[in-house]
């Protein structure tokens, strides 16, 4: 596992809509094991093994962050802001935030106040980032509209063999199907193996949507994120009980095919790995739920990374979980090759 690279995604911001620059750095890795590679104009970027092969598995993680666009920049030379996804205003008061220009960061922090703090409720339209600029003219020389703003944090290590950033939603799962497509080739699987980083999952779904209906795979594993049980304020009687460093999370819903399901319990049986499980009463809140309805209908399984204090700029997640996350799915394609072969049936309900 090449946490170098995980470390290099992280810092590199990917906010929904943005994403060509962090997708460079996805095609240049890409390289180094794919046997082609494909971009499309949602944006996404896919690394395919074995790309002749009969039957195809697609590997999908999006590579897009939360975050903010600037659309105003008023006369004091503040900028105003909407928001890019599933953010929470609140937890940005006073924080420190990077805008991009082009190719360009400008440092900035989100202005705070005793009312802004004491408000009840939070919007964006509350939220105010000051780079220091005392006009519009002089801001405007260095911004516009339309650039993307995040958080202004970098990758720590915590005890445990944790370690904390934003963005690890869901730039983990990102990374994770890479290097599990990357696994299963030198483990001699051989199924296509396409494993995308896919875009616009916090606003859109457009990226899953153009990848599953463009490549029309056999199946798909979708890789995110989901909350751990073990953080403050959660409930394990939500969704269930999930621990950081408790291993990968498999999904029972209605939206995901039980056959699959039932392989990968098998597969982390034979590694002797041990698994949790969330419930997923309706839509999974996942790239999986776009892929099971492109095309005439693809089967999906969802494989999920444990993560404490999701859609904030200090989410924590487990080197482990992922370790074990990119074994899983490596040897689950690896199988899935021999069972397609044989003609493993998808279908749940026998005629």
């Amino acid at each position: 596992m090449n946490r170098e690279f995980l470390k290099d995604l992280l810092s590199t911001p990917s906010v929904s809509g943005y994403e060509e620059a962090i997708q460079q750095k996805v095609l240049a890795y890409g390289k180094e094991f794919a046997h082609a590679l494909l971009t499309d104009p949602s944006g996404n970027a896919v690394s395919i093994v074995n790309p002749h092969a009969a039957h195809k598995v697609l590997l999908c993680g999006h590579i897009n962050e939360i975050g903010f666009i600037v659309t105003h920049i008023d006369e004091s030379g503040r900028l105003h802001l909407a928001e890019a996804g599933g953010v929470s205003p609140r937890l940005y008061v006073g924080s420190p935030v990077q805008v991009w220009h082009e190719s360009s960061k400008v440092s900035g922090v989100i202005a705070t106040s005793s009312d802004l703090v004491k408000k009840e409720k939070v919007e964006v339209s509350d939220l105010l980032v000051d780079i220091g600029a005392t006009s519009r003219e002089e801001a405007s020389a260095a911004v516009a509209p339309g650039d993307m703003v995040c958080a202004d944090v970098s990758v720590r290590e915590l005890m445990n063999d944790c370690f904390t950033c934003r963005g690890l939603d869901d730039r983990t799962g990102a990374f994770v199907v890479l290097e599990a497509a990357r696994e299963a080739a030198k483990q001699g699987a051989s199924m296509g193996i396409y494993a995308a980083t896919t875009t616009g999952e916090e606003t859109t779904g457009r990226g899953a949507y153009h990848a599953a209906a463009r490549l029309r795979p056999d199946c798909c594993i979708a890789v995110d994120v989901t909350w751990a049980s073990d953080a403050p304020g959660t409930n394990p009687s939500d969704t269930g009980e999930v621990k950081l460093g408790g291993g990968p999370v498999l999904c029972m819903g209605s939206a995901v095919n039980k056959p699959m399901n039932a392989l990968l319990k098998q597969v982390a049986q034979e590694l002797d790995m041990k698994v949790q499980w969330e419930i997923a009463g309706g839509r999974t809140g996942t790239d999986g739920d776009t892929v099971n309805r492109a095309d005439q209908g693809i089967p999906m399984a969802l494989v999920s990374i444990p993560l404490r204090y999701m859609h904030s700029s200090v989410e924590v997640g487990s080197w482990k979980d992922i370790q074990d996350c990119i074994r899983l799915l490596s040897s689950f394609v690896v199988r899935l090759s021999e069972e397609m072969d044989r003609g493993f049936d998808f279908c749940p309900v026998k005629p």
